[in-house]
């Protein structure tokens, strides 16, 4: 399993690091109040000192009782307002005016008076959902499980690190026991830090997130060289340590998402399904690549395993300095 011709789906990988911060999703929540008045959360992502050109489009039968008032916090772009309709919002439309022209999604949530609540994603391809009177857990369900997927999926930190695990890994049964032992340790600390027993600052988790990544590219290196380190002779234990530390990873984005109150748990567990087949898809996707390079022989394995490293640890000591210099700035 070492002789991975790797390189290009990492190169693929890290082309999406461009658009991380766009892709994260907005959030809106709609609570009734009283018999159609409603209070408006609207949270958007920025990018800099720029929010993303977002806005709530209600029916012309709503207007505002409160103005809006806002700020700005943790990457986002937060408005709150109320407003009050002639009639119920129950199915109506609601558009999210921009959306089909970025690359994020948004989560809306609307709460109805008898505490009946909906979730619904609201992607560029669709940017407009209808409220609808009884909604189902069904929905919510499809909602979380692939916020997961997106999640794991865009996580460019979190790919390069499983990454590079399976360059370091060989053996199907080893492999098996590694990625089993960070699935474990990031799903611990995810429930642990979503359900309130645990809190960790998210900027220093970031950073060691990065450090993470550094080390293992570092090990590589070392064993490439014929001085196996301790991510070689126990993968298990560093991916499970270092998993505890991006279970923290994953809480912060969830946490930014939203969850509902009625639910909890309920759409915890489906995000955490959701990351694990995102998990198991980019790991099957990178050993066909793997296994189609060393077939066909494109170039010489053990130099670009070489090359590989020194790219992730590269990446990795980038992240490192930006997250440690954006936690003292």
């Amino acid at each position: 399993m070492k002789r991975w011709g790797l390189f290009i789906g990492l190169l693929f990988m890290l082309a999406g690091q461009a658009w991380p911060h766009e892709m994260r999703p907005g959030y809106l929540e709609i609570k009734e109040i009283t018999q159609a008045s409603y209070s408006v959360l609207w949270k958007v992502p920025m990018r800099g000192d720029m929010r993303l050109q977002l806005d709530p489009l209600f029916p012309d039968m709503c207007s505002e009782t409160i103005p809006p008032s806002a700020r700005s916090a943790g990457g986002a772009f937060i408005t709150r307002w109320a407003i009050r309709c002639d009639t119920s919002l129950a199915d109506q439309r609601i558009i999210i005016d921009g959306l089909e022209d970025t690359l994020t999604d948004v989560l809306a949530r609307v709460q109805h008076l008898d505490g009946a609540v909906q979730t619904t994603r609201i992607t560029p391809d669709q940017p407009s959902f209808i409220i609808t009177e009884s909604p189902g857990k069904l929905e919510l369900t499809g909602t979380y499980l692939w916020l997961g997927v997106e999640h794991i999926l865009l996580g460019v930190d979190h790919l390069l690190f499983v990454f590079a695990l399976l360059l370091i890994v060989s053996g199907v049964r080893r492999l098996v026991w590694t990625i089993t032992a960070f699935t474990l340790a990031h799903s611990i600390t995810l429930a642990g830090a979503t359900l309130g027993y645990i809190y960790v600052p998210q900027q220093p988790v970031e950073a060691i997130i990065a450090l993470s990544i550094l080390f293992l590219a570092t090990e590589i290196v070392h064993s490439r060289r014929g001085r196996p380190g301790y991510a070689e002779r126990w993968p298990w234990l560093v991916a499970f340590i270092f998993g505890l530390l991006h279970g923290f990873g994953f809480a912060g984005a969830l946490a930014e998402t939203g969850l509902p109150e009625h639910a909890i748990p309920f759409a915890l567990v489906f995000f955490n399904i959701g990351v694990e087949l995102g998990q198991l898809a980019f790991v099957a996707i990178v050993l066909m690549s793997g296994w189609l390079v060393h077939r066909i022989k494109v170039f010489p394995l053990r130099p670009a395993e070489m090359i590989t490293s020194y790219v992730i640890g590269s990446v990795a000591a980038y992240w490192t300095i930006e997250r440690v210099a954006g936690y003292w700035v």
